[in-house]
């Protein structure tokens, strides 16, 4: 199990995760920030990007806050 902090740059772009830290995460992510649909693409993209099943991702905290933390596995 990993415990990761992210933070999330909705309204972007592209979508992508960078690396900034050695538990710290910037994730830029289409979708806006309403409605919890940052959240869905974000925890989409981490799936995609960590190779895990999208059901295995989850925010533990910051669920309406840019900076989270996010349990993976």
């Amino acid at each position: 199990m990993l415990r990761i902090w992210v933070t999330v740059k909705p309204q972007a772009r592209n979508q992508e995760v960078k690396k900034i830290a050695e538990a710290e995460y910037i994730a830029l992510v289409r979708a806006p920030a309403r409605e919890g649909k940052a959240n869905e693409a974000l925890m989409a993209l981490l799936a995609n990007h960590f190779s895990v099943p999208k059901s295995s991702v989850k925010i533990i905290r910051g669920q309406r806050s840019r900076k989270k933390l996010v349990q993976i596995g």
